[in-house]
């Protein structure tokens, strides 16, 4: 065949192994979509018994996955590939996103099985719960090691000291307490476990036959990880579990080929015996992948949880929210803040002052002037991460910081239009702030790429405009992950294969030379958006500090 007809021919397949489904999606030359298959957890595996793809575990706060739901939901998700009649033998590089924190043990047996996969049985056949010395291993959910936190940071001289060295302070999610929490109360599982594998490294090992090397931007997530020298921190891992660098492997960049695919799928599924597994990542880098922004975007997604993504060039030393070796770019860093006080409190809102209909809350919205008249609020139902502050706090026009009743305020507004706008514009200015002191500039090239929910709200979205003072993008594709997998693919083979001496591009650079980047204009902001909204930000924390205080009272 000649080249150029082989070039036009490469696909290139993307995974995210999510908390609720694993999905493929495949690409062409192009970077068009040819073929997607997915299996939802719940339903399609329904041996499981999970609920929203986990288990609860025995004990207040535990959450687990049986390893083997997900090997099984791969050879469902390949079969619907090829009952759609996908040509995998075009396939030239694959790659992966998945739930970030979660972590499997793997035994000698299983490793030995990974090499040795026989083509004419199922992967769940070989690969099943002899392959892992602990069958019901810990995912993101789990909040059960506060005292492993407790005791990492500790040794380690306290959480600063964390901060500093790996992004994010001790998280109970994050990997490293839950592997502390295994070597304390399963030694011998904790022993006979060969290797340790990242959901996102994992789901590599499958495709391998072998087990896969943690990338950065995933190895953050684990409290384990100097994000400056992307080399394990020796420290950490002394405070975690004894002999965990050998378990653990060498870290690797995103982009690193890891090896070509094992004979099992060249004879099972015809891929070609040439076809490149690359490094697999967490969920959100690869979504930040996916969105293909740069570092004046801002990315906000609103869902439950309002969360905030970002490049940064340098970590900052955020006592809260999370700092991660970027998923692209080497020399860069990702802020990631999540706000626990995000759709939940719209939807409470709505529910009383515009009886749960969401077009009378727009109309309410957009009936009242940017600014408010100067009346705001800040609504913390719940405990909010950044700043450690619960409860509502709502000041009129003449209120501000050294007034006798600022930390009282008013009890309500005389109007649900007025409360409406103080909900949102509150939201937004604690939002932006944040973002500040992790370290976002904004300046006359910031744009904001909005996700979630919530993004099909117009007037929501123009809000964010005018306090943001920057205009708003949607993405036409939702899986931001899953796309973000398959570019990444894309890029690594890109690399490997183009040996000429010009300059390489960059990933952004290239994979919009092959593709539109679905990005749609939604909102910009009014000319008097940066006169409006700039004093109220300092209104803004004047009564976060408030608030902040009135909990350590």
């Amino acid at each position: 065949m000649p080249q150029q007809e082989q070039d036009t021919q490469r696909t290139f397949l993307g995974f995210d192994l999510s908390t609720q489904k694993l999905k493929a999606i495949l690409l062409n030359s192009e970077l068009n979509v040819v073929a997607t298959a997915e299996v939802k957890f719940d339903s399609d595996l329904p041996e499981f018994r999970t609920t929203g793809g986990a288990n609860p575990g025995p004990n207040k706060f535990e959450y687990f996955v049986q390893p083997v739901m997900w090997v099984k939901a791969m050879d469902i998700v390949l079969d619907r590939l090829v009952m759609q009649e996908v040509d995998l033998s075009t396939v030239v590089a694959i790659s992966g996103s998945a739930q970030q924190h979660g972590s499997l043990y793997w035994s000698k047996h299983g490793i030995a099985a990974l090499q040795n996969l026989d083509a004419d049985k199922f992967l769940h056949a070989q690969i099943d719960d002899s392959a892992f010395v602990v069958n019901r291993t810990p995912i993101w959910m789990d909040a059960s090691t506060l005292k492993q936190c407790f005791e990492m940071e500790t040794a380690i001289g306290g959480h600063t000291e964390m901060v500093q060295k790996t992004g994010s302070k001790c998280y109970a999610r994050f990997t490293g307490p839950q592997i502390r929490k295994i070597y304390q109360q399963r030694t011998h599982a904790y022993e006979d476990a060969r290797r340790i594998s990242l959901v996102s490294s994992f789901l590599a090992s499958l495709f391998l036959g072998k087990v896969a090397a943690i990338d950065f931007a995933d190895g953050s997530g684990m409290n384990l990880l100097d994000i400056r020298s992307k080399t394990w921190s020796k420290t950490c891992l002394n405070a975690c579990a004894p002999d965990l660098e050998d378990r653990l492997g060498e870290p690797v960049s995103g982009f690193s080929i890891l090896g070509n695919v094992s004979d099992y799928f060249v004879q099972r599924f015809c891929f070609p015996s040439t076809c490149k597994v690359v490094a697999c990542t967490g969920d959100n880098p690869s979504a930040l992948a996916g969105m293909l922004v740069d570092k004046n975007w801002l990315s906000i997604s609103l869902g439950t949880s309002d969360t905030l993504m970002m490049t940064l060039d340098e970590p900052p030393n955020l006592e809260e929210g999370h700092v991660l070796c970027h998923p692209t770019e080497n020399h860069e860093y990702m802020g990631l803040l999540c706000f626990r006080n995000g759709s939940l409190v719209r939807e409470a809102v709505s529910r009383s002052e515009a009886d749960n209909n969401w077009e009378r809350f727009n109309e309410l919205l957009d009936s009242t002037p940017r600014g408010n008249f100067g009346n705001m609020a800040l609504h913390f139902n719940e405990m909010e991460i950044i700043p450690k502050a619960k409860g509502t706090l709502r000041w009129n026009k003449d209120m501000h910081s050294s007034s006798n009743d600022a930390a009282k305020g008013v009890l309500k507004f005389s109007s649900p239009q007025i409360e409406i706008r103080a909900l949102v514009e509150g939201q937004m200015l604690h939002h932006r702030a944040i973002a500040e002191e992790m370290g976002f500039h904004f300046g006359s090239q910031t744009k904001i790429l909005v996700t979630g929910g919530a993004s099909i709200n117009k007037s929501i979205l123009q809000v964010i405009a005018d306090v943001f003072n920057a205009p708003v993008y949607k993405q036409n594709e939702s899986e931001a992950a899953l796309l973000g997998a398959a570019y990444r693919a894309a890029y690594a083979f890109h690399l490997d294969t183009n040996n000429t001496t010009e300059p390489k591009k960059g990933y952004r650079d290239y994979i919009l030379d092959q593709t539109p980047n679905p990005v749609m204009l939604v909102c910009e902001p009014n000319k008097d958006s940066e006169t409006i909204y700039t004093p109220m930000l300092q209104r803004y924390r004047d009564m976060a500090q408030i608030l902040e205080s009135q909990l350590t009272q």
